[in-house]
């Protein structure tokens, strides 16, 4: 007999909504697959370092010469040096970064703040550890954090605060002043800030990324994860990576050699070539505000209220005024009447309640973006 140690977690709801949009034959504009391709040269790189030989296992951490380009990013970046040595590991993707982040500290009994909506391997990360999600609600239509609210929910067994900026799926952003907040909130404690920064070159309306990089007193208690997925169009690759001081790499690296040991060493490679030489991040943000801006303007008065994103490529559609199905069922009348498959925003919280919100990719190209407006803009209004 088997004892699930997630017996509130069923299958990831991505591949419910995976199998929805092939069965329906619908656009995807749910999972967060972008239309533009890797940049050939990065190709070349990588069939270069497969042509070579360099097929054998990496280092624990990751090959040298891409930790050396990752800190040289940051420190130019955000003035804030990280040893290639001790303070950076080569992750195979942002959710294993995430989960061996919660595994390195998070025991019984510990707590750790979650804000929802939050990404689906949060929660159950904690609890295979041993502790209990507390959860706090960001506020529709901003997502703002409500400090004041956040403060009230700490308490003396709390251990780690999670972030996500830009966030996912709403795409709002951090502020100076929540870093400053934060900075306040945690200081002369033992918690630790989990910081996800996988969109961290995609930010609008020139804004600046407020990274816990840029903040002496929060790096010294932070694991921040990134990615280059976003930034190159490889999510598929599976490469990510973490910053933290050394005492809590130690830690970090630990549960590393246990959990997964070698990332993909080929391609760390020509990542390690590539990155020096190709950190275009403003012309990033600006392919992917501009199709933001494009996808909206198509949506203009239309009785759906746009949650306009700040950063990373999703973005939330209120669809209040059409209809008051549960999302889900909402967004499955979309995929299988008009042929648009989208994310329910009832998948980012605890509580599946109705949420009246729907998550869209925009990362696609503009003919796709024009076919999926049209499709929205044909469900006719049921109140």
């Amino acid at each position: 007999m088997v004892q699930s140690k997630l017996p509130n977690t069923s299958s990831s709801v991505f591949s419910s909504i995976n199998k929805l949009i092939e069965e329906s034959g619908a656009i995807d504009m749910a999972v967060g697959k972008t239309d533009f391709s890797c940049p050939q040269q990065l190709i070349d790189l990588a069939t270069k370092y497969f042509n070579n030989g360099f097929n054998n296992y990496a280092p624990l951490e990751g090959v040298l010469p891409l930790r050396k380009a990752i800190s040289d990013m940051v420190e130019k970046k955000y003035a804030q040096k990280f040893n290639p040595h001790t303070e950076i590991t080569i992750t195979a993707g942002t959710i294993q970064a995430i989960y061996t982040a919660i595994s390195s500290i998070v025991k019984d009994d510990d707590e750790v703040i979650v804000f929802e909506p939050a990404f689906e391997s949060f929660a159950p990360s904690i609890i295979l550890n041993g502790g209990r999600p507390v959860y706090v609600k960001l506020k529709a239509p901003s997502f703002k954090i409500d400090w004041e609210e956040l403060r009230k929910m700490v308490s003396s067994k709390t251990r780690m605060i999670i972030l996500n900026s830009p966030h996912n799926p709403s795409g709002a952003v951090l502020s100076e002043n929540d870093l400053f907040q934060l900075q306040r909130l945690t200081n002369g404690t033992n918690i630790i800030i989990l910081s996800d920064e996988i969109f961290e070159s995609i930010i609008f309306d020139n804004q600046v990324h407020q990274s816990i990089a840029r903040h002496d007193k929060l790096v010294e208690r932070s694991f921040i994860i990134s990615s280059f997925g976003p930034l190159y169009n490889i999510n598929g690759w599976g490469i990510s990576y973490c910053l933290a001081p050394e005492k809590l790499m130690r830690e970090f690296r630990k549960m590393q050699q246990i959990q997964i040991y070698n990332v993909n060493t080929p391609l760390q490679y020509a990542l390690a070539d590539y990155l020096p030489l190709n950190q275009n991040f403003e012309e990033v943000s600006e392919l992917f505000q501009g199709k933001r801006n494009y996808f909206n303007r198509l949506l203009e008065g239309s009785l759906y209220d746009i949650v306009y994103a700040q950063g990373g490529y999703f973005q939330l559609l209120d669809y209040s005024k059409l209809s008051d199905e549960p999302d889900f069922a909402f967004a499955e009348r979309l995929a299988r009447d008009f042929g648009i498959g989208t994310t329910p925003a009832s998948v980012f919280y605890h509580e599946k309640t109705n949420q009246s919100y729907l998550r869209v990719c925009f990362a696609k190209d503009n003919g796709k973006l024009e076919q999926a407006a049209e499709k929205l803009l044909q469900v006719p209004s049921m109140i």
